[in-house]
């Protein structure tokens, strides 16, 4: 039974895919996920099952070596957004596609960096504790961030956008935390459970996005796949790549600056959706359709550079320097 949660789990991508497909060619599957607050109540789940994964000692480490993670959370921070409007302004996306772009660029990273990270023989420690700085981060980031590079283009409400993200992201988190540090034995009793919830989570907020942009605008989104896809290659592929470069910078080893990268690289796709569902309502549907390419894309990226990395890393050094 472990082994076949662990390979529904591994297979996530495929099933985003999929998810995608059903959404696209029979867009009614999804539409009742798209009604109230579904979708909302769904990535809640997905940052719940984050929080249980973290536990007190995780910021213990933190504290001993904060450096590196802040380190972390500037390029996250910096190259995402930056690269995000660079991209979205060159290609002359409408305006739909670029505020998607950039909101999802501004998000933090997604859980999915720490798998790609584990793959690729990174620093898993220092990926799983980005991870959950960089989403303590993104309650004030974010909504700012949007605020500074999509509001020159549609009215952004920060101060709602951070509601939203209390809700959907700080409060689930938190209690995760909690319930992991007041009951452990529950928590690793559940085991898989709380992976396999988020994954089929993300796989109907994924097909919830595509469904109302097919019913609303099927030709535009075919007319935008090929530049939708092109725009998720070039962002994702410049976030790896300058986040690498970003670790080795301030002279960290290729362990650790590949987790760097993987943090930079890989964006809450999920959060963007429902954030992009609850502050950009009138540019809804379309404005939320990046995010799911954007979470395909990233992980095919991901996982052909953690495959390039697993066979050519000859070890890993913890000290943190060369």
């Amino acid at each position: 039974m472990k082994k076949i949660v662990d390979w529904f789990i591994n297979l996530y991508a495929l099933w985003i895919i999929i998810a995608f497909a059903i959404g696209f060619f029979h867009p009614e599957a999804f539409m009742w996920f798209t009604r109230g607050s579904l979708m909302t109540w769904a990535l809640a789940l997905v940052m719940l099952g984050m929080g249980l994964t973290l536990n007190v000692e995780d910021f213990k480490v933190l504290f001993r070596t904060p450096r590196i993670v802040v380190i972390a959370a500037i390029s996250q921070y910096t190259v995402m957004p930056l690269s995000g409007l660079l991209v979205a302004t060159v290609l002359g996306l409408p305006m739909e596609f670029k505020v998607g772009i950039i909101l999802l660029a501004c998000c933090p990273a997604g859980t999915a960096s720490n798998v790609i990270a584990y793959i690729g023989r990174a620093s898993v420690a220092l990926s799983v504790i980005s991870t959950a700085v960089s989403t303590l981060l993104g309650i004030i980031m974010t909504p700012l961030l949007c605020k500074f590079l999509a509001g020159q283009f549609v009215p952004v409400d920060a101060w709602g956008m951070f509601l939203s993200v209390v809700r959907v992201v700080l409060i689930p988190v938190l209690l995760g935390l909690f319930i992991n540090y007041k009951f452990p034995k529950f928590v690793k009793k559940i085991g898989k459970t709380g992976p396999v919830v988020s994954t089929w989570a993300i796989i109907f907020i994924s097909g919830g996005i595509i469904a109302p942009a097919v019913v609303g605008g099927r030709e535009m989104l075919i007319q935008y796949a090929g530049m939708l896809i092109l725009a998720a290659s070039l962002l994702h592929t410049l976030g790896f790549a300058l986040g690498y470069a970003f670790g080795r910078i301030f002279r960290y080893n290729h362990y650790l600056s590949k987790a760097i990268s993987c943090e930079t690289g890989m964006q809450n796709g999920g959060l963007a959706a429902v954030l992009a569902r609850n502050s950009f309502p009138a540019y809804m549907p379309l404005v939320a359709v990046p995010a799911v390419f954007c979470s395909v894309i990233q992980t095919v990226i991901g996982g052909i550079l953690a495959t390039i990395w697993r066979f050519t890393s000859k070890s890993t050094d913890n000290n943190g320097k060369d």
